[in-house]
């Protein structure tokens, strides 16, 4: 939940509990349905991906984990060589949208037994989300980060808004901005950590908005509006770089 478990943020400030974009592995790999199961095996492996979405036709759709590979090829003593995807993949295909509570996510995986969900953004997949992520969701570190967020599409794009970084993982980030930041803006979030000096560029969406509640005499409290944003493009350097300080930073609060 935002704003819980530090003393900086406001109790009148709560943000609504954790989304499933918050916990969510960003994006999906889709391969068609005759891609045989050896080829499969070494983009999940390549990619480090729990499973892919397969697209048989326009309405079959499944999809294929390291699981469904083992038992129904491996154990059973057949060539993964001549086996296409569309033989052993699974369905259907579970999903939820990407703004729904992550106590959705739960009930959805404890109802129907299946260990991941395909994330969807408007009916199109975005991410995974597995059993693991709700057991190891990415740790998030308090900061006061001086940052700009650029908007990619709309009447904003191309304008630099003035941001804080309140809360920082390697998945995403919530941000204090005076700026009217819509949810489904994509957006570019610029900052560098602190004692670094190597600026980081990420591109992402805003999956929610949040405005400081008012006060009896209709006056707002003195908190800044904020934006929820899920990093949906982070290279392998600046994503090593924020979870390392996010790591050392959550060690310190520890020790």
């Amino acid at each position: 939940m935002r704003g819980t478990g530090d003393n900086t943020h406001d109790a009148a400030f709560d943000y609504p509990s954790a989304m499933v974009a918050q916990m969510m592995t960003p994006g999906v790999i889709q391969i068609p349905g005759d891609v045989l199961v050896s080829e499969a095996a070494l983009v999940m492996q390549r990619e480090q991906v729990p499973c892919l979405l397969v697209k048989d036709t326009e309405t079959l759709i499944g999809i294929v984990t390291h699981s469904d590979i083992v038992k129904k090829v491996v154990a059973q003593g057949l060539e993964p060589h001549n086996i296409e995807a569309r033989a052993i993949m699974s369905r259907p295909v579970r999903s939820i949208e990407f703004d729904r509570p992550i106590e959705e996510a739960t009930t959805l995986m404890a109802s129907t037994g299946v260990p991941l969900l395909i994330v969807t953004h408007r009916n199109q997949p975005v991410g995974i989300l597995t059993a693991r992520d709700l057991v190891f969701p990415p740790q998030r570190c308090h900061a006061q980060i001086p940052a700009s967020v650029r908007a990619a599409d709309g009447r904003e794009r191309g304008v630099d808004h003035k941001a804080t970084i309140t809360q920082l993982s390697h998945a995403g980030a919530f941000v204090e901005t005076p700026s009217l930041l819509l949810p489904g803006t994509t957006v570019t979030l610029s900052f560098s950590l602190p004692g670094s000096t190597v600026p980081i560029h990420v591109n992402g969406a805003i999956v929610a908005s949040y405005q400081p509640p008012c006060q009896s005499d209709g006056e707002r409290h003195h908190r800044t509006p904020g934006v929820e944003i899920q990093f949906t493009a982070l290279s392998d350097e600046d994503q090593s770089r924020i979870s390392a300080w996010a790591i050392q930073n959550l060690y310190k609060k520890s020790s």
